[in-house]
């Protein structure tokens, strides 16, 4: 199958976020073709090049997030006015947003009850942020694109009207100009990909399946490929994007954060609503996703796939590891929070002051590259140079040291130095370095963050974010007896090689594959070598619309009432000894047994002397409700007359004495005809028959 693999500032660029599964995942699967569509976060990014590709690659297409593009898309007065519908509607629904709750998701993200006022304007705002969104993406089909629209003064108003609105939230009402500008180039940097050229029959509309290896914009392209071209999407989650916006905007003022995050937890919504199929890494993300609103049904859990081959020697002899030696291998940021573990590591050197601390790793970014300094002049502070005596050069306990030196030549040397290996963070997705540690055969010690706890299972201690004690008392635990730690070392090895490898990851997302593409055949045209439309080539019942492509789908008779839709109400045969005596021909109008102007009383078998009620669905098969109507006794009996409209009627033959005649229109889609036939007597009983084809 071909797959339209999507992906922002990751692959193939070599600086990517996912690049490596993605990666993995497009070389374990070489029996399928790949056509990636790649956004790019940075001007370095792009710079740096692509990583190499497998054949399997067919193309790669590529767009900027980054720069302020003006497409030169000049519209006219209708145009004009058709976006400024559009983006209002956006805006507005942006707007209406509830507020975000104590757990920092917004509100009306969540899953509500159903029947109550809540539930119905959230689905109401969740229909008018895709109407918008969609109507967006056709204007830019159109029209030829929208980044100078989504920056001109027309979008500035609308967003503030709508923050202005009766309705509007406070914190959207607290906007000012400036608020409304950034707010405006962040969602026309958000929105770029529905100006791209992908959709076509030569772009995502060829491929048999999108797949995002993230959310947010990513998913974008996805969701257009699937509007325009009907194909389905399925969406991989290893850390939320509404998660990471939440986490990435502290310094933001209360506007624009209210006003971003109501907008991506839009797109989430609308994203997890249109997937096919959803599949998180952890189940930490799978928490989110279900607070944004996704489906139970459509969630997989994925665990991302490592490569276990780096670190298959030190898993096999983790007796070369120093036995006083603790590890922490990760890239040097604030959430990291190494201050906790240096300060834990001061009370473990009380404990044991044979212990040594290795920190392995570089800064990430600037900030990083601050933060590693204050820890080095906390750790100069903290442990002052030691020496063994009035000769000899002291050092220090904790050292900082980088992989791709002579002592440190990859991460697998570095885990394999030390007998423990610790997580100091208080932000974590999942810990791809305490799995890494996990090949190793290495204990962990570990804070109770992201995704840790459902990595380590119980191979590893787990303590309290932000707790030095806590930490240090684990960590010297760990120390002091060497047997636990071999035995919580060998079963992280054991847990890591089976739910954490390639083999495992890839073979998932081919059975995911073949799954969604048994549930939505393909739609398209399949030429020949000659280029004639290829007969045959897309099973005709892939296209046949019916009660079985949706279970909660229910026929109903036209211009039937509404309680015909509720399930149908079952007759039972009912006789009494009343029966005896009761006029069958030319019956006076309400007697028993009437089944209509003509009083012929319809049972579906007829016994002598007793009159049997009809079932309430003869159609019951083709899941059209017929209603029934309960008279005096508890006989339950089918009005002569049914819906307007019919195509179908049942001819009617009396016999002697039987009053009952003309035609009895039976409910439209019922193909079969049914005959009844008077017997002889005074009482006429009616026995209906249907034929094949009632459905």
């Amino acid at each position: 199958m071909r797959i339209g693999l999507l992906t922002e500032g990751g692959y193939p660029y070599v600086n990517g976020e996912p690049g490596l599964w993605c990666d993995r995942l497009v070389r374990g699967l070489e029996q399928h073709e790949f056509d990636v569509y790649a956004l790019a976060r940075s001007e370095r990014q792009e710079a740096e090049g692509w990583v190499p590709l497998p054949p399997q690659v067919g193309r790669v297409r590529t767009a900027s997030l980054w720069d302020a593009e003006d497409d030169g898309v000049v519209y006219g007065r209708r145009t004009r006015r058709r976006f400024a519908e559009c983006y209002g509607e956006l805006a507005a629904s942006l707007c209406a947003t509830a507020p975000v709750g104590a757990s920092g998701i917004a509100e009306t993200t969540a899953p509500r009850v159903e029947g109550t006022g809540t539930h119905d304007q959230s689905a109401h705002e969740a229909d008018r942020f895709a109407n918008a969104l969609y109507g967006l993406a056709e204007l830019a089909r159109d029209e030829g694109g929208l980044p100078r629209a989504l920056r001109s003064e027309t979008a500035v108003r609308a967003l503030e009207r709508a923050c202005r609105a009766p309705g509007a939230h406070r914190s959207a009402r607290e906007a000012r100009v400036p608020d409304l500008l950034t707010v405006a180039a962040r969602l026309e940097r958000a929105l770029r990909p529905l100006s791209l050229d992908w959709y076509g029959d030569d772009g995502l509309g060829a491929v048999d399946l999108c797949h995002a290896a993230s959310g947010g914009t990513a998913a974008l392209p996805g969701l257009l490929a699937r509007h325009f071209c009907g194909v389905p999407l399925l969406v991989t989650e290893y850390g939320v994007r509404l998660r990471a916006h939440y986490l990435t905007e502290p310094d933001s003022s209360p506007p624009i954060r209210f006003l971003l995050a109501a907008f991506h937890g839009r797109l989430a919504a609308e994203t997890y609503r249109s997937a096919a199929l959803i599949t998180p890494g952890n189940t930490h993300a799978r928490r989110w996703q279900e607070r944004c609103g996704a489906e139970h049904a459509k969630l997989r859990t994925v665990h991302p796939g490592m490569d276990a081959a780096p670190f298959a020697e030190a898993g096999e002899s983790p007796e070369c590891a120093d036995p006083h030696t603790l590890v922490w291998v990760g890239r040097v940021e604030p959430a990291k929070d190494l201050v906790s573990l240096l300060h834990a590591f001061a009370e473990i050197r009380r404990a044991e002051p044979k212990a040594r601390l290795k920190i392995v790793g570089g800064p990430s970014g600037p900030e990083g590259a601050a933060y590693l300094a204050h820890c080095r002049n906390l750790a100069a502070q903290l442990f002052p140079d030691e020496a063994d005596g009035p000769h000899a050069v002291g050092s220090n306990p904790v050292s900082f040291e980088e992989t791709g030196g002579p002592e440190l030549p990859s991460r697998a040397e570095a885990y394999a130095s030390g007998a423990l290996v610790v997580l100091s963070s208080v932000v974590e997705g999942f810990p791809a370095g305490l799995v890494e540690a996990m090949f190793c055969g290495r204990a962990t010690v570990s804070t109770d963050v992201g995704a840790v706890v459902e990595a380590i299972g119980g191979t590893g201690l787990v303590v309290p974010p932000r707790n030095p004690r806590a930490l240090a008392e684990a960590c010297v635990a760990l120390l002091r007896d060497p047997e636990r730690r071999a035995r919580l070392g060998a079963a992280a090895r054991a847990r890591a090689l089976e739910l954490f490898t390639v083999e495992q990851n890839v073979a998932a997302f081919r059975g995911i594959y073949l799954d969604i593409l048994s549930r939505t055949p393909a739609r398209r045209v399949v030429l020949d070598d000659t280029g004639e439309p290829l007969p045959f080539s897309v099973p005709a019942e892939a296209h046949v619309p019916g009660r079985w492509t949706d279970a909660k789908v229910r026929a109903v008779v036209r211009g039937g009432p509404a309680w015909a839709t509720d399930t149908p109400v079952r007759a039972t045969a009912a006789r009494s000894s009343e029966d005896d005596g009761v006029a069958g021909s030319g019956g006076s109008e309400g007697s028993e047994g009437s089944g209509g102007p003509g009083g012929l009383g319809a049972s579906e078998s007829a016994t002598g002397g007793g009159r049997a009620a009809v079932p309430a669905a003869v159609a019951e098969r083709a899941g059209a409700a017929v209603p029934v109507w309960a008279v005096e006794g508890a006989r339950t009996v089918v009005p002569a007359s049914a819906v307007e409209g019919a195509r179908t009627a049942v001819p009617v033959s009396a016999g002697e004495g039987a009053g009952a005649a003309g035609p009895v229109p039976v409910t439209e889609g019922v193909r079969a005809t049914a005959s009844i036939s008077a017997t002889e007597g005074p009482r006429a009983a009616a026995s209906v028959s249907a034929t094949e084809g009632v459905r």
